[in-house]
């Protein structure tokens, strides 16, 4: 947790020349901009404008000019990166040029959720799961369709080839101060996972958007391309962006009116948490939900409780994919519980019983997710609850 002054102090006693002011685009995009040692005190003191019309979801040529200030507390070296003339990352807040927030930030609208959390005594916490596949590059650094192994789910070296590039990424991650929790092969052919514990939601967040340009710088120098996208082979698991979240209240328990209030407002989030149209072939086939349903550690639901005692437990939502803005998805997870803590909302009854085997009959009785991008974007549209809790032009950005 630095202060601008002690930033300033490091840049110059660890032989850093470039600083990239990271900040994300509406859809979760990373995006940066560098400056050299020597623009830091002005970015810390006035910030440095980008031009935001090129930007989709952040404006047009009328008003183009946006301004980045980096947070200190976000200070990362980037490993990767040469020693000498080293290159670090903060995160950036962003405003207008006379100084007020820019209503578009993501990181922003996180923030915000999470003061609404604390003025009514809840303090929520979240925890990403990420799923990728890594395939071979060509001889002209362009992906390939063959994956870099055929191993199946938690398989070992040799099969699993993806062993030392997952330990090499939780390596890189643990210079950078974020600590993965475990790491495995996936179901798919190619397909792994990294895992990390809880920790507040801007945090999480900012690891989830770091988490995913660590694996791709990390795979591009082992000479592999690392595909977030949901179904990046048709006829084989999906990847996930699993969100555990777990929330406390002075009052007592509230995880189950958490639930309920997620479970009745999906429908109306599912865009910001499924954005492409492939989202939609993920979901209701390997392990992917489709219907409104939770239980106790079955994974064939939207929601799940897994098992654990304590700190650790915790509640699972299982639909959104990695393509996913996680400051969008964690600060509507943070609205859609309140809303259901403030309702005292009930749960239903769990479905114990896996929904890929239950009969039409069963099935009937559960609501679904939303089937297409087409009916996932007219539910935003439509919602009064998107509306109280997302700006007019980010949600114009996931529907039009």
């Amino acid at each position: 947790m630095y202060s601008n002054n002690e930033v300033l102090e490091f840049v110059k006693e660890e032989d850093v020349k470039f600083i990239k002011l990271a900040f994300v685009d509406v859809f979760g995009k990373q995006k940066n901009v560098s400056i050299t040692d020597n623009e830091l005190d002005r970015a810390f003191k006035t910030g440095v404008a980008i031009d935001a019309s090129a930007i989709k979801g952040f404006g047009d040529e009328a008003r183009s000019d946006l301004f980045l200030h980096p947070d200190p507390s976000t200070l990362s070296i980037l490993p990767w990166r040469p020693e000498h003339g080293r290159v670090v990352r903060m995160f950036c807040d962003i405003t207008y040029p006379n100084g007020l927030p820019f209503e578009c930030d993501s990181r922003l609208i996180l923030k915000n959720a999470v003061k609404t959390a604390e003025e009514q005594g809840l303090s929520f916490a979240f925890g990403s799961e990420m799923e990728f596949y890594l395939f071979k590059l060509d001889e002209n650094g362009n992906r390939t369709n063959e994956t870099y192994d055929n191993a199946g789910y938690m398989d070992v070296a040799p099969e699993d080839k993806g062993e030392n590039i997952r330990r090499e990424i939780c390596l890189t991650l643990e210079q950078m101060g974020i600590y993965p929790e475990s790491s495995h092969h996936e179901e798919g052919a190619g397909q792994n996972e990294i895992d990390f514990r809880y920790s507040d939601a801007l945090t999480a967040a900012d690891d989830a958007i770091t988490f995913r340009q660590v694996v791709s710088a990390v795979a591009n120098r082992n000479g592999l391309y690392a595909d977030f996208s949901p179904k990046p082979i048709e006829n084989a698991a999906g990847n996930g962006f699993h969100i555990n979240f777990s929330v406390k209240s002075k009052s007592g328990e509230v995880l189950p009116n958490a639930i309920a209030g997620i479970m009745s407002k999906i429908k109306d989030c599912t865009v910001f948490f499924n954005n492409s149209e492939d989202s939609y072939k993920r979901l209701g086939v390997n392990k992917a939900p489709i219907f409104i349903a939770w239980s106790e550690e079955n994974r064939s639901e939207l929601i799940r409780i897994p098992a654990a005692e304590g700190d650790y437990k915790r509640a699972e939502l299982r639909s959104p994919d990695p393509l996913s803005n996680p400051y969008i998805a964690f600060a509507l997870i943070i609205y859609s519980a309140i809303d259901g803590i403030s309702t005292k909302s009930k749960l239903p009854e769990p479905a114990d019983f896996n929904m890929y085997k239950a009969d039409e009959e069963t099935l009937k009785k559960f609501d679904k997710l939303p089937a297409t991008l087409s009916d996932a974007k007219k539910k935003a549209s439509q919602s009064d609850f998107i509306k109280t809790h997302l700006p007019k032009a980010m949600i114009s950005a996931y529907t039009d």
